[in-house]
């Protein structure tokens, strides 16, 4: 849930907010033609994307590129607050800094692995604390000054060695995005995420997902993930000695006790009793 929200817009869109989340929280972040850049103060959540299953941790940010990603808070405690500073990154903002040309940096380095998307750099909490002087001081914010404090985050990230995230975000701006339903499914298989959150990671409606789905797994999604998750549980019993609740968070069920019901139906013996018998 969002407590508190304050936005500077340009042109009529909002380009830097800054918002405070109680927890849990779940929130769905689409981004069909635009990045994003999100720093976490305190504490991160779990980034799920179509390419990225990643814990990001307090002061620390993510720099998201075109498509759907999911941050996921769990519940630490009953008062809990997250606060976070978030940056959009719209084509038409870049194209109009840069209309002449790019930083040279960005040109010339070769990026021939994919770019880690967190970021945690002693310089990047410079410039978030320059934002937090500009939200307390809101009436010295114009449109020129908006626009130089987004030429500065794009510099201060590739000093910060990110050049790589920046070049492939500027590119992906740009271009037509393919995710490949498999890889999907194998990053997020032991994750909390439902059919139509699955879907939207791979662009696709949750009748196509499952249509495609069968075609490659051949079998249903719910089928295929529930096994999944069952047989990396039985490997957990195994080989650790987890308490039952953990491993049902750790494979992706938000309830123990619906893990341990649905380990039962599948297997024939509840969690425990498999334990126990692998053991004696």
């Amino acid at each position: 849930m969002i407590l508190e929200r304050h936005t500077f817009e340009y042109k009529d869109r909002v380009l830097i907010e800054k918002v405070k989340i109680g927890t849990p929280f779940k929130y769905e972040a689409i981004f069909e033609n635009s990045g994003c850049f999100i720093y976490f103060k305190d504490r991160g959540p779990k980034l799920l994307s179509a390419e990225q299953n990643v814990q990001v941790h307090g002061q620390e940010a993510v720099l998201l590129k075109c498509g759907n990603h999911f941050l996921e808070l769990l519940k630490r405690t009953d008062d809990e607050e997250v606060e976070a500073m978030i940056v959009h990154l719209y084509p038409e903002v870049l194209k109009k800094i840069y209309s002449n040309e790019l930083p040279k940096i960005i040109e010339k380095t070769p990026c021939n692995i994919q770019s880690e998307v967190v970021v945690s750099k002693e310089v990047i909490s410079k410039f978030i604390e320059s934002l937090e002087f500009y939200f307390q001081n809101p009436v010295l914010i114009n449109n020129d000054l908006l626009e130089l404090k987004i030429k500065e985050l794009v510099l201060l990230l590739i000093q910060s060695e990110n050049v790589c995230s920046i070049q492939e975000l500027i590119s992906d701006l740009y271009s037509i995005r393919n995710v490949q339903l498999k890889n999907v499914v194998e990053l997020h298989v032991y994750s909390n995420l439902g059919l139509d959150e699955l879907a939207k990671l791979c662009n696709l409606s949750k009748s196509s997902f499952k249509r495609e789905f069968s075609k490659v797994f051949n079998d249903t999604p719910n089928n295929y993930i529930t096994n999944q998750k069952l047989k990396r549980a039985k490997e957990l019993l195994h080989i650790t000695k987890m308490p039952i609740n953990e491993i049902a968070y750790g494979i992706g069920f938000n309830d123990p006790l619906y893990f341990t019901r649905i380990f039962k139906k599948k297997i024939g013996i509840s969690p425990t009793e498999y334990r126990y018998q692998i053991t004696v």
